[in-house]
């Protein structure tokens, strides 16, 4: 009788086993139908994102309290629900100009959202969505100052972000301008005010929307002399060729549909700017990476 027990119970782990190596590998799907990886698997599977966004810039990403505003906020909630996450599931990561390549690296993020400026540089360590908006870099200045353009910038003193494409541009081509570099560009704007800075460089809507704040209405003024082109992408990892190649369909549906416009119209729209229209013919090759 003894003997019978100790079969049936061998049997029984048997089977137990049998099963588990039949079915042991359904968890690594994670209910992605065994083939969805990157951020496509990832929202299938958990329902959520971590996005990495700015949040000290006007119109853009800005953080009041514990809440996130700005264009670069509604694009990422569109491009979470065309993923299938609701905005209540989106984590906002705070990110600076020097960490976003680090973040995306390290999976501190799934995507940076973030006016990341698509270059040659950055696609060796990460891949790029989009571009999503064409900005040009200009110049924020006091509004009384005679400054008309970069090529006035030598001796000045030029306050940027350090890591940001803005700040190595007025290197590279300005190198007489005396640079002054912070984390977020926030920090020059109390220094512009006091004169302690002759002017203020990125991308002109950031500027804009800077300049438009309460603190500052009136004070400063854009330059109006672009003098770069900074195709604004949407950052993911490296091998992610399919997560980027979903998130261009969900940027050409948003063209289409309107909803890229209402995005606008909600967060940049309000300075008086018409919405830009959104070119699905210069989406990244995402198979370039």
């Amino acid at each position: 009788m003894r003997m019978k027990r100790v079969a049936a119970v061998a049997a029984v782990a048997a089977l137990s086993l049998a099963m588990t190596a039949c079915g042991g590998d359904s968890d690594s799907d994670s209910g992605s139908g065994g083939s969805a990886k990157g951020i496509v698997g990832k929202a299938q599977s958990q329902k959520k994102l971590v996005i990495g966004v700015k949040a000290d810039q006007p119109g853009l990403g800005l953080q009041t309290g514990s809440q996130y505003e700005g264009f670069d906020i509604e694009v990422a909630k569109i491009i979470a629900k065309g993923l299938g996450v609701d905005a209540n599931n989106i984590e906002w990561k705070t990110t600076v100009s020097s960490n976003r390549e680090p973040f995306i690296q390290q999976g501190t993020v799934d995507l940076v959202i973030a006016t990341y400026t698509i270059n040659d540089e950055r696609k060796q360590k990460v891949n790029f969505a989009g571009p999503y908006f064409i900005a040009g870099q200009d110049l924020l200045v006091k509004a009384d100052s005679t400054l008309a353009g970069p090529e006035g910038l030598d001796g000045k003193t030029v306050c940027s972000v350090s890591g940001s494409t803005p700040a190595k541009r007025v290197q590279t081509d300005y190198p007489k301008a005396k640079l002054q570099q912070f984390d977020s560009y926030s920090k020059c704007l109390p220094l512009l005010e006091k004169g302690q800075v002759d002017a203020v460089t990125t991308d002109d809507i950031i500027l804009a929307g800077y300049a438009a704040q309460d603190q500052y209405a009136g004070k400063f003024k854009v330059v109006g002399k672009t003098f770069s082109s900074e195709p604004y992408g949407i950052g993911l990892k490296k091998d992610d060729k399919d997560g980027c190649e979903k998130v261009n369909e969900i940027l050409k549906t948003a063209a289409s549909d309107g909803t890229y416009k209402a995005a606008w119209d909600a967060t940049l729209g309000k300075s008086g700017k018409a919405a830009p229209e959104l070119d699905t013919t210069k989406l990244t090759n995402c198979g370039s990476v």
